[in-house]
């Protein structure tokens, strides 16, 4: 199967906080993933990132090929 959504080292700040810290991660078409952690890991943040409310200050977003 091909990827269809690829992030690479992505960080989000906001002000001095660390919000999202260098996550990568590929997920594979016709795939199932879930994120999960605890309150305050960045999960929404993170959600916020590949849904383009939120660009991230590093790294790439990569959906179905083209660079977000």
């Amino acid at each position: 199967m091909s990827k269809i959504l690829e992030l690479n080292n992505l960080q989000k700040y906001f002000a001095s906080q660390k919000a999202v810290d260098d996550i990568s991660f590929n997920i594979e078409q016709g795939s199932i993933f879930g994120l999960l952690g605890p309150n305050g890991a960045g999960k929404t943040t993170l959600i916020r990132m590949i849904t383009g409310i939120f660009y991230p200050d590093s790294g790439s977003i990569i959906f179905d090929g083209k660079k977000f």
